[in-house]
């Protein structure tokens, strides 16, 4: 599991090694490990690294301390070095004397023989864009097409929410320190490299799940299994105009791995078409035994659709509210009063918005954690970053897809089935939804590197297609 820390976390945990250390010795190990870094992705880039030309651009402080003492590494491998400082009367006075004495150069704009960038603007204690000096270097360094690697995170971008609110620099890489930040799920930082450098960091609330994880965790068929002890998965979705939705997301079911799949709803034969194994009524009452509901992907906001989230969550079953049941809790979140079976709501940022009275915004974390306490139920808060929380609990789960290929009409019905597969084999909701995102955006990248075209490798029937194998690969 990757943990992930504040800024006031790491200080924290830098202050021990700060004054147990010699002045500058934990400043020096960082280098060292960003001038390693730099150098691989030098060599990635170029085929080597003597001879190559890095420039450093300098903010104040000790993020600037770190690019300065990095490049002065990078020197003694042979690299060609520059610097641009912005503010010279805050700089690194240590670092760059140590730039300098290696053959370093101060210089005002990148020179066109500069074959990566390395961003030692500001750090993790930095808020707000780019000033104007800085955005004007990295703009002609964009326009170039120059690599960026960041130092700690890409300047411009908010470490706690990865946010940027203007001019902020884009990274092909980010070289961290002791921990990763939120930044580093949360923002765009290109690839993120994390170095040790002797931190002793407890486990944090905000988390991702790595394969092992899932693997570890993802229910699979004992010996002495059945088809119920699999777990049943009921759902209610789809209608005479969305008869789809209800394919996909029994299907998503199917491949799950749930021990049963019934489907009770008005698309049932075109269900029954598709995946003969599931067990179909047009009733929800007639359905059977089951031990978890998906309802709404398809199902409408009328008279229809009401009934059936009526129906899932007056059971004392999980229940995964999707879609356009979503729509409906909004407008009857009494529903929800008294229920205290797990309940999970999986909204996009519009669903969000008419749930809460108001757009997710930049605090996606915050804004997640709020809504599940407001219906005291888990959410998953769907986009390229997934954020996932509990009411009344600490834990928070990200899942950054690094791709947008979930990004497609009736994706997120697939991802509603996996979940509810998950809930009925008897996984606590949280941790059902933030597995269910992994192996949902694993699916995703999959199917958009499978070739052929049908299904179309980034339609939902080419997520749903890769589920299994995304679970037997883990």
């Amino acid at each position: 599991m990757r943990h992930y820390y504040s800024a006031d976390v790491i200080r924290a945990a830098e202050a021990p090694l700060l004054a147990s250390l010699p002045d500058g010795v934990l400043m020096r190990r960082a280098a060292h490990g960003l001038a390693g870094a730099v150098a691989r992705e030098l060599h990635a880039r170029t085929g080597g690294v003597a001879g190559r030309h890095v420039c450093a651009v300098v903010g104040s402080g000790d993020n600037g301390g770190d690019a300065l003492w990095a490049a002065t590494f990078l020197r003694r491998r042979g690299v060609s070095a520059s610097a641009i400082v912005l503010n010279p009367q805050r700089v690194h006075g240590e670092g760059l004397a140590a730039f300098r004495r290696a053959g370093g150069r101060v210089v005002e704009t990148v020179p066109p023989s500069t074959d990566l960038v390395l961003d030692g603007v500001v750090g993790i204690s930095a808020t707000g864009p780019l000033r104007p000096d800085a955005a004007a270097v990295f703009a002609a360094v964009e326009a170039a097409g120059i690599p960026v690697v960041a130092v700690d995170l890409p300047s411009g971008v908010d470490v706690a929410t990865g946010a940027a609110d203007g001019p902020h620099v884009r990274a092909a890489l980010t070289v961290t320190f002791g921990g990763r930040k939120p930044v580093h799920a949360l923002g765009d930082c290109g690839r993120v490299e994390l170095v040790d450098i002797g931190l002793d960091l407890p486990d944090s609330d905000l988390v991702s799940l790595e394969a092992a994880d899932v693997a570890g965790r993802w229910p699979t068929p004992g010996p002495h299994d059945d088809k119920y002890t699999q777990g049943v998965t009921g759902v209610l979705a789809g209608s005479a105009t969305y008869p789809g939705a209800a394919i996909l997301c029994t299907g998503a079911a199917v491949a799950a791995t749930s021990g049963m799949v019934r489907y009770a709803g008005t698309a049932d034969a075109e269900v029954v078409s598709h995946w003969p194994e599931v067990i179909a009524t047009s009733s929800a009452q007639d359905a059977g035994r089951v031990q978890a509901w998906v309802v709404g992907p398809g199902i409408g906001t009328d008279d229809a659709g009401e009934g059936a989230l009526r129906f899932a969550l007056g059971t004392d079953l999980p229940v995964v509210v999707d879609a356009d049941a979503l729509t409906v809790l909004a407008a009857h979140p009494d529903l929800l009063h008294g229920r205290t079976a797990p309940t999970v709501l999986t909204p996009h940022a519009g669903e969000f918005a008419r749930l809460a009275g108001h757009p997710p915004g930049d605090d996606r974390v915050g804004a997640t954690r709020a809504l599940a306490d407001q219906y005291g139920a888990t959410v998953l808060l769907k986009g390229n970053v997934t954020v996932v929380a509990e009411a009344c609990a600490d834990r928070v789960y990200l899942n950054p897809a690094g791709q947008s290929w979930a990004a497609t009409a009736g994706s997120g019905d697939v991802l509603s089935g996996v979940i509810g597969s998950l809930l009925a084999a008897g996984l606590p909701s949280c941790e059902a939804a933030a597995m269910a995102a992994f192996v949902h955006a694993r699916a995703a990248g999959l199917s958009a590197e499978s070739p052929g075209p049908r299904p179309a490798p980034t339609s939902a029937s080419g997520i749903l297609g890769h589920i299994r194998s995304s679970v037997a690969n883990l």
